[in-house]
């Protein structure tokens, strides 16, 4: 399937699945007519498969090779899972090298080694922090902040959705390069009226 099938796919399961016309809070605090709750879409079996693959050429296309992807939990998670499985078919066909998926916890683990984030992750890593959907850009901020305090190196953020709202603005303002796989806008225009 071409990228550009793929992303069609996706645009459509996401306008199907995750997007809903309401009167909602978001997670910042803010209120919107639009709420987007990818994870209908990121935990489901063709979620995954598109989101790895696509996931795996964003990476390509925006020059970054990481080491790793992770970010805030729990809407980075399923991203990090799938573009990680996606890079171990990759690798079996000699196209590309294996990229490892890491979580960021919301607060630091109160026991055992306390870390802040879980899974293959080394200080000195290469990593793109991903995200489900970028409102303020508040939840990558916090994932940036945990990712370098535990001396990751952090090449740029990759969200499913960017709700237009100012929160990629928020993001390279401080520095970060943004990518996403889809917007608001396009997938209210899927919705039906």
């Amino acid at each position: 399937m071409s990228g550009t099938d793929a992303r069609a796919q996706l645009l459509d399961l996401l306008a199907q699945r995750s997007a809903k016309r309401g009167d909602f809070v978001l997670a910042s605090g803010r209120r919107s007519s639009l709420y987007v709750d990818c994870r209908l879409t990121t935990m489901s079996p063709e979620g995954q498969r598109l989101l790895g693959s696509l996931g795996l050429q964003a990476l390509a296309d925006a020059g970054w090779t990481p080491d790793a992807v992770g970010g805030l939990t729990l809407g980075a998670d399923p991203i990090a899972y799938a573009i990680a499985h996606a890079s171990a078919f990759a690798a079996e066909r000699g196209d590309g090298p294996l990229v490892r998926a890491f979580t960021v916890r919301k607060q630091p683990k109160q026991h055992g080694t306390g870390k802040r984030v879980e899974g293959p992750f080394v200080a000195g890593d290469r990593v793109v922090v991903v995200e489900d959907v970028i409102t303020t850009g508040g939840s990558a901020l916090t994932a940036v902040e945990a990712i370098r305090a535990e001396g990751g190196v952090v090449l740029g953020v990759l969200a499913v959705v960017d709700r237009e709202e100012g929160g990629r603005e928020a993001l390279e303002a401080a520095g970060l390069a943004v990518h996403s796989l889809a917007t608001a806008s396009e997938l209210v225009a899927r919705l039906p009226h």
